[in-house]
């Protein structure tokens, strides 16, 4: 069990390293060389300087270049943590993006919830806990019972129906209140601020794009032509045209092959400028170049990539010319963001399986590989994967059990004799069980966040913030059942195995007394997970190394070395459910053992300090969801909650308080019941986009430029990367066809903010190294024989010179010709009624005159017709 010397020991090893590491780090940004480490954001975007500090200046001659050789800049190197907190919420959402400003607030609220328990707990609770002998009494009359001056501070030192247990129970209701009400506040703050940055933002593609999936086959007409029949005819005010889905994922992986080996190539030519080799590198064509014939590398890299570039023009001509590429999907796109938020919140079809729609993720944002599933089988997919996860979180017991063997020696001693050498050496033993105990804890949770990503994007999610929120949900899961409720569960039978077998109906009140032990081992690990993490996160040694080594030997141009620089990412699918377990071992403990809370408060607030410095300097969001992942942020601090009400209430009853535990029965019923109310009155805005909104922002945007042209940075907004630069024209410049990293980090051009609003059109939003395909007008016809990606009512397809043959065409021409009529007017004699007066069902209950000509139009429609 660990003890107050461990918990010392581990105290001591933490926070000698944190502050070595942090030291380090604002020694290494102060250097001109790694610049592009620690201000990686500001170099791409082109600055010379953060709007707090400058960045060090880089010399031209002499090993000022690399060095900093100022003595007096050494003097305020911590200065860097007051510079990062100056920044607004404003200019930091401008800055970093939504998402990044709604975690910090996440941090920041766990401060404002921590720091008053934290002095009410050892105002009140401690002094409580510790003034009673409920553990000495134990250690008296039960056998082979342990316990460590630590554990006098919890819960457990309380005797049995004392009427000291009575302020735990005060302090439970009391806290719950107080998060409750920090909770709701947060909440209408985040969805308040969320409406005000999606009404302040310029026009984006899927603002006027939805996703269309389950499109039915038609016989007589292709795909795309079927979509542009389908939404002329059910929404022809504001339809514009669709982008068909295609099956490129074998082109995909052509392209980011071909990638690889330009890489190669590069690497190879850098050695040789670099004079590191007098001759042309060799290798060998086998198996990891262990055997094979000895060939010329640079020569035989070249050779692939012309004989790829062949398949991946062959495949393109395939994907392009054959109708079986072309997926039952679609992105519908709008002229207004009315249309289109009409038509992802509504059923298109009386078949509930077909025409679904849903909002369109923003470009950056879409996974590609997964549009291509088909619909029915996602549901298999889910259920295959959460299966197996339910087989990870039972198999991941068997690491825990071996955690918690290192965490409890003296224990694991009575029943393996030959560990008596290293539990006798206390200085060994401590740290065995205060360090390296959480230490091996935490090596063994860094693959399982990725092996969630990668399962999660197997269930077919269409975007990247899907799959993260999905897989988070996954790893918070995991942490609850494993680090939590495992630790807990496979610790009481490492320390107790002689006892339960002896008498097993002790298990319920020794495991009562053994949860509040435990606060122990987890304080023990938030200083290895927290404090150390924090600052390993924070010097970002893995991208240090990597950029110094790509930058000696494949930096040849200043593109490579923008591609070399590291950019970061916040990665939600990992700090959500970190930040959701510090929540519930702080919620938990809160009333059972404050000690823990101190701990989780440091760490918040360094978390908090160097979260912001990323963002600000090192973090570029690879998309932008608007804080959507909220209300599964708010859904893990309601379990905490309903955990930490269960555990009390348990604990209550094992300590026979049988006139107070009643009282802390209605605390889970009235946690679900705020649950619920928040969950209907603001998750709704986090989901859907209101009409009302809708409007206000198409009016707006009219108002101030209405020559906008919607078509213009819509045409190829949602094209596979793969295939953006044939459709373009622009098959001259096709070294990455998408794959270049650079096309995912949506920076702004360098020099200046680009202003995407101009002479009465929207230019593409998405800012890539190479010439945008809606900016740039081909030179040449496309090589490749390609049909049409998009069609809509301008520069698409004339329905008047379609087939005569097809019967879906005639269909859809007679439907759009009566709807045009009954908009007209001219239709409208035969549904009046005989003298004249129109019909109940069309008058009007507003004045007319206010209403746009398309909504008057409407209000004359019958309501079969609508």
């Amino acid at each position: 069990m660990t003890g107050a010397s461990d918990v010392l020991t581990s105290f001591a090893i933490n926070g000698i390293l944190s502050v070595v590491l942090i030291t380090l780090f604002s020694v290494f940004k102060n250097q001109p060389l790694n610049v592009r480490v620690y201000y990686s954001k500001w170099q791409l975007k082109g600055d010379k300087a953060c709007p707090t500090k400058h960045i060090p200046t880089v010399s031209s001659n002499g090993i000022r270049r690399y060095l900093n050789l100022d003595a007096k800049s050494y003097i305020h190197v911590m200065d860097w943590i007051k510079e990062c907190l100056k920044m607004p919420e404003a200019e930091l959402i401008d800055h970093g993006g939504l998402d990044a400003a709604v975690f910090l607030r996440l941090i920041s609220l766990g401060l404002q919830i921590f720091i008053p328990l934290t002095i009410f707990g050892f105002i009140v609770l401690v002094p409580l806990n510790v003034t009673d002998n409920q553990l000495a009494i134990d250690m008296a009359t039960k056998t082979n019972f342990t316990y460590d001056a630590l554990d006098t501070i919890t819960i457990s030192n309380i005797r049995l129906a004392s009427d000291r247990l009575w302020a735990h129970l005060v302090a439970a209701y009391l806290y719950t209140a107080w998060v409750g009400w920090l909770l709701f506040k947060e909440y209408r703050s985040i969805a308040a601020l969320r409406f005000s940055f999606l009404a302040s933002q310029i026009a984006r593609p899927d603002q006027f794009t939805i996703l269309c999936r389950c499109i039915p086959e038609d016989p007589d007409e292709s795909t795309a032509v079927h979509v542009d029949h389908f939404f002329r005819v059910n929404h022809p005010d504001h339809y514009l045209m669709n982008q068909v889905v295609y099956d490129a994922n074998e082109l995909a992986k052509m392209v980011k092959e071909r990638a690889k080996l330009q890489n190669k190539v590069i690497y190879c030519e850098g050695l040789i400028d670099k004079k590191f080799s007098k001759a042309r590198p060799t290798m060998k064509t086998g198996f990891w170049g262990l055997w094979g014939e000895q060939v010329d590398q640079l020569d035989y890299y070249s050779d692939k990539i012309v004989k790829l570039t062949e398949k991946i023009n062959e495949e393109r001509t395939r994907i392009l010319s054959e109708e079986t590429s072309v997926m039952p999907a679609a992105f519908i796109s709008f002229d207004t963001r009315w249309g289109a938020a009409v038509c992802a919140q509504t059923v298109q079809s009386r078949d509930s399986s077909m025409w679904l729609t849903e909002w369109a993720p923003e470009p950056r944002d879409v996974y590609w590989a997964n549009l291509p599933i088909p619909y029915h089988r996602l549901n298999s997919r889910k259920l295959g994967m959460r299966t197996l996860v339910v087989v990870l979180i039972i198999g991941f017991f068997f690491p825990i059990s071996f955690v918690q063997g290192f965490a409890n020696l003296a224990s694991l001693e009575r029943n393996v004799p030959f560990l008596t050498p290293i539990v006798q050496r206390g200085l060994l033993k401590s740290f065995i069980q205060g360090y390296l105990s959480g230490l091996i804890l935490k090596v063994s949770l860094l693959v399982l966040p990725y092996i969630l990503l990668i399962m999660t994007k197997f269930e077919g999610h269409v975007s990247y913030s899907r799959i993260e929120k999905s897989a988070a949900a996954k790893y918070f899961a995991f942490m609850v059942v494993n680090v939590f409720l495992g630790n807990v569960l496979v610790g009481t039978i490492f320390e107790q195995l002689k006892t339960f077998i002896e008498s097993p109906t002790t298990i319920p009140q020794t495991f009562g007394n053994t949860v509040p032990m435990k606060a122990t081992f987890f304080i023990a690990y938030t200083m290895v997970d927290g404090w150390t993490g924090c600052a390993l996160m924070l010097i970002r040694l893995l991208p240090l190394l990597l950029f110094h080594f790509r930058s000696g030997l494949m930096v040849r141009t200043p593109r490579d070395l923008d591609r070399a620089t590291p950019l970061g990412n916040l990665e939600l699918n990992i700090a959500l459910p970190h930040l959701g377990l510090y929540f519930l071992l702080g919620l938990v403990y809160a009333c059972i053992s404050p000690l823990i809370l101190p701990f989780i408060v440091i760490y918040l607030g360094a978390a908090y300090v160097v979260h912001r410095n990323q963002i600000i300097n090192c973090n570029e969001p690879k998309y932008e969801s608007g804080a959507a992942y909220w209300p599964y942020m708010f859904g893990y601090i309601i379990v905490a909650l309903l955990i930490k009400h269960i555990t009390l209430i348990g604990l209550m009853t094992l300590k026979e308080a049988k006139s107070s535990t009643p009282f802390l029965l209605p605390l889970p019923i009235c946690t679900i019941i705020f649950y619920f109310y928040c969950k209907n009155r603001f998750e709704h805005g986090f989901q859907f986009y209101a009409l009302e909104e809708a409007m206000a922002k198409d009016t707006i945007e009219r108002a101030r430029n209405p020559n906008l042209d919607v078509r213009s940075f819509l045409e190829n907004a949602y094209i596979h990367p793969s295939l953006r630069s044939v459709v373009a024209g622009n098959d001259e410049d096709d070294s990455d066809d998408g794959a270049d990293e650079l096309l995912n980090r949506n920076l702004p051009p360098k020099g200046g903010t680009k202003n995407l609003v101009s002479d009465g059109s929207l230019e593409l939003q998405l800012e890539s190294p190479k010439k945008s395909p809606a900016k740039t007008p081909p030179k040449t016809p496309p090589k490749t024989p390609t049909r049409p990606l998009s069609r809509g009512s301008s520069g698409g397809m004339d329905l008047e010179k379609t087939d005569d043959n097809s019967v879906s065409r005639r269909k859809a021409l007679d439907v759009s010709e009566s709807r045009r009529s009954l908009l007209d007017g001219s239709g409208m004699t035969d549904i009046n009624s005989g003298d004249g007066k129109v019909a109940p069902h069309l008058e009007s209950t507003s004045d007319t005159g206010s209403l746009s000509p398309g909504t008057r139009s409407l209000r004359q429609i019958p309501k079969s017709t609508v």
